[in-house]
């Protein structure tokens, strides 16, 4: 593995794991790719859930903005926490406790109970922020983008497999002689084990940065909190407002992508007379975009940002969110199957993308602050859903109406990138340390490996 002089990883060798950034890199897209898994769930079921506990389209409504709402505040601390104890035992403590609620939910009996625990599910949420730091703290700025729009990409993919797997999980219990209302219950306990497996390896197998854990890390240098952190850090990012343009801009990516894996199941069944099974499959191809799609946004921003600096990675990041809004629009109008996935799969195409192009820009903001702006530009896709799943419970907006709001919405938002600016200090420094890239292995590096 060849890093530079700071030990971040130059390259990403995807089927290494000796050294750390690499088992960084594949626990943490794991991780987060089992806490989306968990977080939507359910959201395939939605159908057999509804007629159980006779729930109205205003009552699924508010599940929906629940499922994403306290994301946003939990997304804004885990930020923070990261900064301040790592994500080595920030990302185990989230996995173990989150899977308490993705298991317990099958105790709910009526629509308040459900509701509540649909909102302790959405803390998994922050999972984005931990992936996203121990990424850009592991690798070199030639490569961060596509490390973190690869990890959170593969993560991504968790929304598409729950939407295909858990009814066949569904089935399967159904098949054991389970009846409909526990079958449901009992499918959610799968990834909430699964969870708490991954917690405890990743506990035993990573570290927070490249040299070794911050605890370990502050222990032979008392002065190495104050050399690496900003202090104020978090109300420093605050009062950027190139944090809050990209805030709105990843509510407008991200939310969009959590809004369309809590309705799309519901939406191919009610819209297009679709049994449960098809519906969730056809649902799938959304999110199974990310194996690709967001690495694809971060690959492209960091090749525009080699060859024209910061501002190219922003003018990229325009240009895909421009088209991501286009997309929706028609996506929206689609009464006809076929066109309606051939649509989606588009519009899918350049909302992942957009995701990857924005964390190709996040690690350049601040670069002693990255766990809090990563914090507050996440929580920024929760925030979009919350916003948008208003749309979905106001019973005189149809589906296709509320898509087409939040296309045009999405369409404006692009516009702010023209907000995100950097000096040319900041394009100096970067470009400074891309060329100053070592060649040495990582098995040369034997201070790292402790």
């Amino acid at each position: 593995m060849k890093v530079n002089k700071n030990g971040k990883a130059t390259q990403i060798k995807l089927l290494s794991f000796k050294a750390p950034h690499m088992r960084a890199f594949h626990l943490s897209w794991l991780s987060f790719f089992l806490c989306f898994f968990g977080w939507f769930g359910i959201a395939p079921l939605m159908a057999v859930v509804r007629d159980e506990l006779s729930l109205t389209q205003s009552q699924i409504g508010n599940i929906i903005i629940a499922s994403v709402a306290i994301t946003v505040i939990a997304r804004l601390g885990i930020g923070w926490l990261c900064d301040k104890i790592g994500p080595r035992i920030s990302y185990t403590f989230l996995l173990i406790l989150g899977a308490l609620p993705v298991m317990f939910i099958g105790l709910s009996n009526s629509y308040e109970s459900f509701l509540l625990f649909r909102l302790a599910i959405g803390v998994i949420g922050a999972s984005f922020v931990i992936t996203q730091y121990h990424t850009s703290v592991m690798f070199a700025p030639n490569v961060v983008g596509t490390a973190n729009a690869t990890s959170a990409g593969w993560g991504n993919l968790g929304g598409g497999v729950t939407q295909m797997v858990m009814p066949m999980i569904f089935a399967m219990f159904v098949s054991l002689g389970f009846i409909e209302a526990s079958a449901w219950r009992w499918a959610m306990v799968v990834p909430g084990v699964a969870m708490i497996i991954l917690g405890v390896l990743y506990y035993m197998f990573t570290q927070d940065t490249p040299h070794g854990n911050l605890s370990d890390l502050r222990k032979k240098d008392p002065g190495y909190a104050k050399k690496n952190e900003e202090k104020g850090a978090f109300m420093t990012a605050l009062k950027d407002k190139r944090v809050w343009a990209l805030f709105a801009i990843y509510g407008a990516c991200f939310g969009v992508e959590l809004t369309i894996n809590n309705v799309a199941a519901i939406y191919y069944k009610d819209y297009f007379n679709l049994d449960l099974k098809t519906a969730g499959l056809i649902a799938g191809l959304f999110g199974l975009m990310n194996i690709f799609a967001r690495s694809l946004g971060g690959m492209f921003g960091d090749k525009y940002g080699v060859k024209h600096g910061l501002k190219g990675r922003v003018r990229f990041l325009f240009f895909v969110l421009l088209l991501e809004g286009l997309a929706l629009m028609l996506f929206s109008q689609m009464t006809i199957l076929p066109l309606a996935i051939a649509s989606m799969i588009v519009f899918s195409l350049f909302t992942q993308m957009s995701e990857g192009a924005t964390y190709s820009v996040v690690p350049f903001i601040n670069k002693k602050a990255i766990g809090a702006v990563s914090g507050i530009v996440g929580a920024g896709g929760n925030a979009g859903a919350v916003a948008a799943g208003f749309l979905f419970k106001v019973e005189d907006i149809t589906y296709p109406e509320a898509l087409l709001v939040i296309g045009a919405v999405v369409t404006g938002v692009s516009f702010l990138t023209w907000a995100i600016k950097f000096s040319p200090a900041a394009e100096a420094e970067v470009k400074k340390e891309m060329e100053e890239k070592s060649e040495k292995e990582y098995a040369m590096e034997p201070a790292l490996n402790s």
